[in-house]
């Protein structure tokens, strides 16, 4: 598993799906449900993904959220090959920690989330911007 904070560009998707949510733990929820039911009629598998989206959502909602703004999940599938999966939030300046860093009992709460990130996704990182946003992004290879 790689971690990459940049600019990443990808061919234009064949499949996608974006919306915006509400950053509280409903909206989390959401985020999940939404994405098992989009991947579903993609005829995608969903347990990989639905835990990624959970984390990031989660991680969005208790570190990212500025009130009155909310935060995105984008789905979107490249070449049929790669599922890539987005969640924007208002906190640009708060950066998740690197991967591979143990966060030891009773540091806080920060990084737990992204161990799991780590462990299921082929490849993650963070785009920073535009203004004060972040993106946390995760890639899935699709089996064929």
């Amino acid at each position: 598993m790689t971690q990459e904070i940049t600019r990443t560009e990808h061919s234009a998707p064949t499949r996608q799906f974006t919306v915006l949510l509400s950053p509280t733990r409903r909206g989390a929820r959401l985020a999940r449900l939404l994405t098992t039911a989009h991947l579903g009629d993609w005829g995608l598998p969903t347990g990989p993904a639905a835990h990624i989206v959970a984390e990031l959502a989660a991680n969005a909602v208790l570190h990212g959220r500025v009130p009155g703004r909310d935060f995105r999940l984008r789905l979107s599938v490249h070449r049929d090959a790669v599922l890539r999966i987005e969640v924007t939030d208002a906190r640009g300046e708060r950066l998740p920690p690197s991967p591979g860093t143990v966060v030891a009992a009773g540091d806080g709460e920060s990084g737990h989330g992204l161990l799991i990130v780590e462990a299921l996704a082929d490849r993650w990182g963070i785009d920073v911007g535009p203004a004060s946003r972040k993106t946390v992004w995760a890639e899935l290879a699709l089996a064929r």
